[in-house]
């Protein structure tokens, strides 16, 4: 599927379950809400996002712990939790997505390669996260992420989230 159709289902779906979506995005930069909105009608299911691309708004916006953030850092599945709740919460969303990774070209290690992208999904029963590993460039990971992103709220509004 190309992120277009993604996004599509997404917003058909939403708006037929009558449900309120939102993002936290760090290494996509904005690039799942702006796939959403890229689809004609997203603005009767689509509220908003934050883009905490530094730790700091991720603690003072988001709401994670700066004992997440010292133990394990903002490319963990702790983090990725802690964003999804946060911005669900926040902006009063019933599913919310977040996306922190390491897009590259520098800043991975070898325990936190370029490429290492974490993603959680928050709705009022559960929150639940997914860990990717993708090839290629700088906007290559961003892009698989974005479509990786939106797959998975797709998931969750289908009523999938436990078996993230």
């Amino acid at each position: 599927m190309t992120q277009g159709s993604i996004a599509r289902e997404l917003v058909d779906l939403c708006a037929r379950k009558g449900l309120r979506v939102a993002v936290a995005e760090s290494c996509t930069g904005g690039g799942v809400g702006a796939a959403i909105t890229a689809v004609a009608g997203a603005s009767a299911v689509f509220l908003g996002g934050v883009i905490s691309y530094s730790n700091e708004v991720k603690e003072r916006v988001l709401g994670v712990k700066a004992s997440t953030l010292a133990s394990v850092g903002a490319v963990s599945e702790e983090c990725a939790l802690e964003m999804a709740d946060g911005v669900r919460r926040l902006l009063g969303a019933d599913v919310a997505v977040s996306v922190t990774g390491i897009a590259g070209p520098g800043g991975g290690t070898a325990e936190k390669p370029v490429g290492l992208v974490w993603f959680a999904v928050s709705t009022r029963e559960a929150t639940r996260a997914a860990r990717a590993l993708f090839d290629g460039g700088r906007d290559e990971v961003r892009r698989e992420a974005v479509s990786y992103a939106m797959e998975l709220m797709l998931k969750a509004v289908r009523g999938g989230i436990v078996a993230l």
